[in-house]
């Protein structure tokens, strides 16, 4: 539900100055308001697009999971091409990027094709939304930069609304036939706005020089090892189903276990060589970092796989319109949102404890999707309640961030966001696919929400049970 994006604004930047005005903050977060958009706005297109192209249920998945899957492996170094080369360059670069590849997705006359495309858009959505944080951090100082801040969070919360919202209204609109082409079509005029203006508006960059090589600072071996761990992992998860678990599948598993091995150990040469890695072990070595990583999984995780599986229901069984269908997840942003905004304002002994509680009372949200799948009383409560329950996530990053050294805290909140991102895509690969299976079985979708009521409320137990860590650990003072 929460958007990756660099924080490293947690840690007040040398030479800031004061803002460029409400215009530019109003580009800046127009681009992030975009990249969160087009998350949440396919789900609610998923059983149109399905008729409309024949796609299959791993087709669907990997609409959804392509455009996280690059957004999410390549966060991290399409932040540091900001530092290197420039926010707003990077901003622009990405903005074309983005713009363009939603154009192609409108356009695609396969699943194929639109699933090369989505994973083309998340790869501009990585260049683009890093650099939001981090012109606003340089940017805006003061009260400036606390207002900014503010707008910034109600754009991430209010991003997820819309998308469920405004997705089922272009769906159902149909406009001159084109169904849930519109999804992706409406970026195109936003994106060509932003283009025209963000030259006029945008702060000029100034970019120190480097100290280190591009490569050294990228870490590309890093890149180029978690890149193929991560998706020879996620496609045989999605695609085995339908192929009858083929061989290539568990060979796929087999070689993105032998990748994950090889990216701990490239990230500990490059730590080793002076070089600056996409996972430092020094950050690892943070008090309540690795716990906080572990309890992270589970939240997007679900959250993630429950949002693919109840549309599907929803405009299955249920048979809503894909209005109806995205108006019943807005009361879970809002609660998550309520919860998110304001937790702060809880004693401080009860920070931490709320987290596993938190995932306790979403997996009684989960455990009732099952009950619930005929009908009776209404989804937007379930969503409310595991909405609410999922509002701790903002606790558990601010507690991990909280023990990280200055000079760590962008590379740390990269970590934790990259996770989320991750995390999501392995949701909808498992998820998804016990979901599709026990549709196909069952021959209906209600068939099917018992499952994976049951599996969502077990992934978020086990959550709980690992925030158990994080809520008891001690910590100490931050590594240098």
């Amino acid at each position: 539900m929460t958007q990756a994006t660099d924080l490293r604004g947690i840690v007040p930047e040398r030479g800031t100055r004061n803002g460029p005005g409400r215009l530019a903050l109003a580009v800046i977060l127009l681009g992030q308001f975009m990249a969160i958009l087009d998350v949440s706005i396919v789900n609610v297109a998923l059983p149109t697009l399905r008729a409309d192209l024949h796609a299959s249920g791993s087709g669907l998945q990997l609409v959804v999971a392509g455009y996280i899957i690059s957004y999410a492996v390549l966060l991290i170094t399409g932040a540091r091409l900001g530092d290197i080369a420039g926010h707003r360059r990077m901003y622009h670069a990405g903005l074309v990027g983005f713009t363009v590849a939603s154009l192609a997705c409108g356009l695609a006359p396969t699943t194929g094709a639109l699933v090369v495309f989505r994973f083309l858009q998340g790869i501009g959505a990585a260049l683009l939304t890093p650099q939001v944080m981090s012109m606003i951090q340089r940017n805006f100082t003061g009260a400036a930069r606390a207002r900014a801040l503010g707008v910034y969070s109600a754009v991430i919360a209010g991003g997820v609304v819309v998308g469920q919202a405004a997705g089922g209204l272009l769906v159902s609109a149909d406009l001159f036939g084109t169904g849930w082409r519109t999804v992706f079509l409406v970026n195109v005029p936003i994106g060509v706005a932003l283009l025209l203006a963000s030259p006029r508006t945008l702060p000029a960059d100034d970019v120190p020089p480097r100290t280190t090589g591009l490569r050294a600072e990228l870490d590309l071996p890093g890149l180029l090892t978690l890149a193929p761990a991560v998706l020879l992992f996620v496609v045989p998860l999605i695609m085995g189903h339908e192929l009858g678990w083929p061989l290539w599948g568990w060979a796929s598993l087999a070689a993105s276990a032998m990748f994950l091995a090889a990216f701990v150990a490239v990230e500990r040469r490059v730590a080793a060589t002076g070089g600056r890695p996409l996972i430092s072990p020094r950050v690892l070595r943070a008090p309540l970092l690795v716990p906080a990583c572990v309890a992270m999984l589970f939240g997007p995780g679900s959250w993630g796989s429950f949002l693919f599986t109840t549309t599907l229901h929803l405009q299955g069984d249920l048979r809503l319109s894909p209005v109806e269908s995205g108006l019943a997840f807005v009361p879970c942003v809002a609660a998550f949102a309520l919860v998110g905004l304001n937790w702060q304002r809880l004693p401080a002994r009860w920070h931490r404890p709320a987290v596993p509680a938190g995932f306790a009372i979403a997996a009684v949200g989960y455990l009732c999707v099952g009950p619930l799948a005929g009908g009776g009383l209404p989804y937007e409560l379930l969503t409310m309640v595991i909405g609410f329950g999922l509002g701790v996530m903002p606790i558990i990053m601010t507690t991990a961030l909280r023990h990280v050294a200055p000079e760590d805290a962008a590379d740390a909140s990269g970590l934790l966001l990259t996770l989320m991102q991750i995390a999501q895509v392995v949701g909808i690969a498992t998820i998804g696919t016990l979901f599709l299976t026990l549709a196909e079985s069952g021959a209906s979708t209600r068939h099917a929400e018992y499952g994976t009521g049951w599996a969502l409320a077990g992934a978020a137990l086990f959550g709980a049970v690992c925030a158990l860590r994080l809520a008891r650990g001690r910590t100490a003072a931050p590594a240098a």
